[in-house]
């Protein structure tokens, strides 16, 4: 069966969308005249035609899609097409990305819930290690970088949906396992497994935001939905703190699971279906039992087996990583504040504890500094990037994917500043509220460049933004999970103030790479595309 090679369409998609922002109007109603032409001439095709503008943005997140195809056979979204993600109402994009939201809540509320009941599991398995200690918590940030590998692509093959219920299932099998872990090698092999299944919401959360939310409105969905792993990591050591020391180190895992299993049963009722390769052929196969066509194909229909497409898919995310110097400096960058902040994760509970005198439970609280100063993050990014991006749309200009980094400077000043500040006020015993306050500024500077960053990938991979994601998880979860190892030992040697200093420094480096990301990236990410996805 012929039919366009997902490049070609790439190309075509392109050249459409700029007709469509360039006010092109007697180029697309030509293009549209011939496509309704050719599905007059085969009516047992029931060859659609596109939209302009959200009907075709709902391809602009499937970046394979061509517009202008005279073959009949060939299906498309018909115009204000409800099956068409883009189309949904209001509230059913809502419920989606609640659900998928709160799974992101969930899943990382597991890296850090656990924190605060390591000295009560070393007691239980009477050891002592350090590094077991930090091991224990960052195994999990390990199976972050491993489950992405296989769960991006099986979702191009099968659809979102069908991932989500699987990995959830997985999630709370494991987190059940955890909970009556028999030793401590047993607790970090399913700590391990649970990671696995947990990276889902993660790696798939932003491809299903780009799948139903138009470019210009994407930032708000995107901070809505990075609420859930946001604020996971940082409540989670309130909440393991209390209930550790009330019930002790095994309720920590019962609650995870009595949490993801409540939200799994909502999304097994009320979630639906968003990737766009998969619903089309859903259209095709319905199309073909009423007509009797069995040429009938997909537009997005890549021609290749699942076996073939998921070897391709497999490596996709390695290809990124391989050939998109866009895809690997923002990797790095993200990388290295993903380590920053799991460091923080399992370095404060000792700090407030050993210089401050916190207890066990009252220790989690100290997160919530990094809480605020995220969201204020989250709300000045999400106000301002999609005010950009409508901005520019209204001027008449094709919004670019560099058009989401514009923050990225300040964010870059605002991390070691933070850091600097939380370093030698702890060496000194300055009062604890001044620390907490530069975790303040640390998570905001941390979520504008983890968001900066992940909606311009987004916005350049679309359809593929699963892959591209995942590719991100994989580095910045091995930095996540390896660097808190280190941190404690670093501490120990440089102290508090030079540890904290050292870090700082490093990102004080990053500065000006965020001025030549905003400079250059368009330049790298045109002159360096990755063909054949």
């Amino acid at each position: 069966m012929s039919h366009p090679s997902a490049a070609a369409a790439v190309s075509l998609s392109a050249n459409f969308a700029d007709k469509a922002e360039k006010g092109d109007r007697a180029s697309l109603a030509e293009a549209r005249d011939v496509e309704k032409d050719a599905a007059t001439a085969t009516a047992t095709a029931k060859a659609t035609t596109t939209k302009s503008n959200e009907g075709t943005e709902g391809t602009e997140g499937t970046v394979g899609e061509s517009s202008l195809d005279d073959d009949a056979n060939i299906v498309w979204w018909d115009d204000n097409d409800a099956a068409n993600p883009y189309n949904w109402p209001t509230w059913i994009k809502v419920v989606n990305c609640v659900f998928i939201s709160a799974m992101t809540f969930i899943t990382p509320l597991g890296s850090s819930v656990f924190a605060p009941a390591v000295p009560q599991l070393l007691t239980e398995f009477k050891s002592d290690s350090l590094e077991l200690a930090a091991f224990v918590v960052s195994v999990y940030v390990l199976g972050f970088a491993a489950g992405p590998i296989l769960i991006a692509p099986l979702s191009e093959i099968y659809g979102r949906l069908a991932v989500y219920h699987i990995c959830n299932l997985g999630f709370i099998a494991f987190a059940v396992a955890c909970a009556l872990a028999p030793s401590l090698n047993a607790l970090i092999v399913f700590r391990f497994f649970s990671g696995v299944f947990g990276s889902c919401p993660l790696t798939n959360g932003g491809g299903t935001i780009a799948d139903m939310i138009v470019q210009e409105k994407r930032a708000t969905a995107m901070a809505a939905f990075s609420i859930g792993p946001l604020f996971g990591p940082i409540i989670g050591p309130v909440a393991g703190g209390f209930l550790a020391d009330a019930k002790g180190w095994r309720w920590v895992f019962w609650l995870l699971v009595i949490l993801a299993g409540a939200l799994s049963i909502g999304m097994l009722v009320f979630a639906r279906e968003t990737y766009a390769p998969v619903l089309l052929q859903r259209k095709v196969d319905q199309l073909r039992k009423e007509t009797g066509n069995q040429l009938l194909r997909s537009k997005l229909d890549t021609g290749l087996s699942p076996t073939d497409y998921f070897k391709r898919s497999i490596v996709r995310p390695l290809r990124m990583l391989a050939f998109s110097p866009i895809c690997i400096i923002f990797a790095l960058y993200m990388s290295i504040i993903y380590g920053y902040l799991y460091l923080m994760f399992t370095s404060i509970s000792v700090v407030f504890i050993q210089s401050y005198g916190f207890t066990t439970s009252t220790v989690g609280l100290v997160f919530l500094g990094l809480g605020v100063g995220s969201m204020i993050g989250l709300c000045y990014f999400s106000l301002t990037s999609d005010r950009a991006i409508k901005k520019t749309k209204t001027d008449g200009q094709s919004a670019k994917p560099e058009d989401r980094l514009k923050p990225l400077p300040i964010a870059a000043v605002l991390l070691p500043a933070g850091f600097f500040i939380y370093g030698w006020t702890v060496q000194y015993h300055v009062h604890w509220i001044v620390p907490i306050l530069s975790h303040a500024i640390i998570g905001a500077g941390n979520i504008i460049i983890f968001m900066a960053l992940s909606l311009a990938l987004i916005d350049t991979f679309t359809i593929y933004a699963a892959s591209a994601l995942a590719a991100n998880t994989v580095v910045r979860s091995i930095f996540g999970a390896v660097l808190p190892l280190c941190g404690l030992k670093m501490y120990e040697a440089l102290g508090l103030g030079w540890g904290n200093s050292l870090l700082g420094f490093i990102a004080v480096a990053m500065i000006p790479v965020s001025y030549l990301i905003i400079r250059h990236g368009e330049m790298l990410r045109t002159k360096y595309p990755v063909k054949n996805l």
